[in-house]
């Protein structure tokens, strides 16, 4: 049989760490990191989407959103945030520098791809995957001890979710990828 131009562990690891890249694109860009609901002295369907660069207030029976609102608790400042807003777009560019190296070494209109920059591609991309899983992480940790009107409700918003599987996917992809040191090795 004869064997395939592009190995398996990179067809997977360009499939994983776009989609990555897409959901901790749109885990980074959208306010709804945190909701909070029953906010005192607020009606009851309003609620408060936190983000790590917005503040969001819906009042979810007319579906009206008003962003910028005012950050008067101090969420900004907060620690597990602001390592967000630096980590979570350094990531973002990291995956597209990793996604120009995996492209360069696989190359599939080349007789015969380049494991080496392949598998620095997957340690690039790997990288990336960490950098945006720390804040993820880091900040479902102290989702309930940030600051928010005392009496509130806090929930996981579905930006969190979506920063956590776009790492797992750049992880999984980044792993795939350093698999081609394995070819590398081979060819010495």
């Amino acid at each position: 049989l004869p064997s395939m131009r592009t190995p398996t562990e990179m067809i997977v690891g360009l499939v994983l760490c776009p989609c990555g890249l897409l959901l901790t694109l749109t885990g980074t860009l959208a306010p709804m990191w945190r909701q909070v609901s029953l906010v005192p002295d607020q009606p009851v369907d309003v609620v408060w989407e936190q983000g790590i660069w917005d503040i969001c207030r819906e009042r979810q029976s007319t579906h009206d959103r008003l962003c910028g609102q005012a950050d008067e608790l101090g969420y900004f400042e907060q620690v597990p945030v602001r390592v967000a807003q630096g980590l979570m777009p350094s990531s973002l560019v990291l995956t597209l520098v990793g996604l120009v190296v995996a492209a360069l070494g696989v190359r599939c209109w080349q007789p015969e791809p380049r494991h080496l920059v392949a598998g620095v591609a997957g340690l690039v991309l790997l990288l990336s995957g960490l950098m945006s899983l720390v804040p993820s992480s880091w900040y479902t940790q102290e989702l309930w001890a940030l600051p928010a009107p005392s009496g509130s409700t806090l929930s996981v918003g579905y930006s969190l979710v979506l920063s956590y599987l776009g790492s797992c996917l750049e992880i999984l992809g980044g792993l795939a990828l350093t698999l081609s040191f394995h070819h590398c090795c081979k060819e010495c």
